[in-house]
């Protein structure tokens, strides 16, 4: 690891994290993508990401637990959390647990410009 904060993509749509991935690099993080709920939990038990890109709908843990999750553990206090959903009323029920909710379809460039600015915060 270098020392660019780390984003941690939680999608099951390798094409959509592969987009969300290349957003995040170019804003200046390192990136992980995980496909799956439970490994997402596993990982967030070793790492502290400094932002997780959350997709709702996951094979074996939802995304709604995994923020659930994440709220929960104060060493996961800092990391911001970025939700993606094509459903826009559990966006608004999401809104206050999340630092961002994002209605798919998210752009390349509308992410990586958010991340940039998440980026900005972080560092100052």
């Amino acid at each position: 690891m270098g020392d660019k904060p780390l984003a941690m993509v939680v999608e099951d749509d390798a094409d959509l994290a592969e987009i969300f991935s290349q957003a995040l690099l170019s804003a200046g993080f390192e990136t992980q993508m995980i496909n799956d709920g439970r490994k997402a939990l596993d990982r967030l038990a070793e790492v502290a990401p400094a932002v997780v890109v959350l997709d709702l709908h996951l094979p074996s843990v939802s995304g709604v637990d995994i923020l659930q999750h994440i709220r929960a553990d104060a060493r996961l206090g800092a990391t911001r959390v970025l939700i993606t959903t094509a459903d826009p009323s559990t966006a608004q029920v999401l809104e206050e647990q999340a630092d961002l909710v994002l209605i798919k379809p998210v752009s390349f460039t509308q992410l990586r410009d958010l991340a940039a600015r998440l980026a900005m915060t972080m560092s100052s």
